[in-house]
């Protein structure tokens, strides 16, 4: 007898038929989420953010990175700074790239003298010239940006969170049920700890930006989850009255089947924020497209993996303290057990043919014909007989005319 050929990974995938066990090793994934979620929660109270000047208030000055002696260096502007006013400068960048190319200097907020001082020290050291080819100081400008703008942000951004949680948590009870809301909700937290965390120890400044892309995220992450309960809720419809799997093979056998659909998507909707940070980074210098792509594509890749590896784990753990699904699974253990017990029964007879009580067997079969009536009624309406159906059925002859 020949051995079936082993299927491979990509094989496994696109067959959907279970092969994963995710659901399974649901502990092994717990405690991968949970070391995770310590190390980013360990970094935001110990290290906590890199917070802009939009958050704690200062000075920006901004100055062309070309002169006539060529490129001005970020080192040289950051000595030139210490040098006029004997301080450092929170942070020194170029952003852009060629002509356009500029240098940020963001420092806690100076007073009217010691700009001056630093405008004055940039332009006789550096000599920076305009796209145009003017060099004047004019050509290097600075605004002071007060820290309650940035607390406003933070608050309607706090805000903004609580109602989205407030409304998704209803929606998902009134659709769902309760412990698929619970188990999103987990997952939610979960993606939003993650990518603060590795905001956190990336050590990336925090912009307006950021706080943009970091509520931009949840959507995507709730998206993915609702995908993946929903397949669950399909394949789970009359579980109760089967002893064909228990409700955790189910769900994953459910995740087997959109796992596919998942990664694709991931994908598909991470190349572009990936080549928005590569270009925000690599290309134009720390800036506004790095602090929003790095925030969504954390953001992201911690939703695809949490609505996978944690949201249905945990819903499985919750819906197991149903006793009504307790008793389920007892039921289709106790039902392998039975035909494990018959199996052994037939192979133990030496030379005399075993009986064999078919009846599990015609309940495994009543049981698939049961789903597959199940799935056609859910998706075909049922037909209102006709009048004329209805009289033939009552007087067992046909309602046309009579035949002369």
């Amino acid at each position: 007898m020949s051995t079936p050929k082993k299927q491979s990974i990509f094989e496994r995938l696109h067959v959907g038929n279970g092969a994963f066990d995710i659901v399974g090793k649901r502990k092994r994934w717990y405690l991968t989420f949970g070391a995770l979620m310590l190390v980013c929660v360990a970094s935001i109270i110990f290290r906590w953010f890199n917070l802009g000047i939009d958050f704690e208030g200062g000075t920006k000055i901004q100055l062309p990175s070309a002169s006539a002696s060529g490129q001005i260096s970020v080192e040289r502007v950051e000595t030139v700074f210490k040098e006029a006013i004997n301080k450092d400068a929170a942070a020194v960048q170029q952003v852009g790239t060629g002509a356009n190319s500029t240098i940020q200097i963001k420092s806690e907020a100076l007073t009217v003298d010691e700009v001056r001082l630093v405008k004055n020290a940039l332009f006789e050291q550096l000599k920076p010239q305009s796209p145009s080819g003017e060099s004047t100081v004019s050509v290097i400008s600075d605004s002071a940006v007060s820290g309650t703008w940035g607390g406003e942000i933070s608050r309607q951004a706090l805000i903004a969170l609580g109602v989205f949680m407030v409304l998704v948590t209803i929606f998902l009870a009134l659709y769902f049920e309760k412990w698929m809301a619970v188990s999103a909700l987990v997952a939610l937290f979960h993606d939003v700890i993650v990518a603060a965390g590795i905001y956190s120890i990336v050590g990336f400044e925090v912009t307006p930006a950021t706080v943009i892309g970091l509520l931009t995220i949840l959507g995507f992450s709730l998206y993915d989850t609702v995908v993946v309960f929903d397949k669950v809720k399909e394949n789970t419809r009359g579980l109760l009255g089967l002893t064909r799997r228990t409700y955790a093979e189910t769900a994953n056998l459910a995740l087997n089947q959109v796992l596919m659909r998942s990664i694709n998507t991931s994908i598909i909707a991470l190349l572009p924020v990936v080549g928005l940070l590569a270009i925000g980074v690599g290309v134009l210098g720390v800036g506004t497209l790095g602090d929003l792509a790095l925030i969504m594509a954390a953001g992201m890749l911690a939703g695809v993996l949490s609505s996978i590896f944690l949201a249905t784990p945990l819903l499985v753990d919750l819906k197991m303290t149903e006793p009504k699904y307790k008793q389920q699974a007892e039921r289709v253990a106790q039902r392998r057990a039975n035909v494990a017990r018959k199996a052994e029964t037939a192979e133990s007879a030496e030379g005399v043919e075993a009986e064999t009580d078919l009846s599990d067997d015609e309940a495994l079969n009543a049981e698939l014909r049961r789903e597959k009536a199940m799935a056609i009624a859910a998706g075909v309406p049922s037909r209102t007989p006709k009048a004329s159906d209805a009289r033939r059925k009552s007087t067992g002859r046909p309602t046309g005319k009579k035949r002369r």
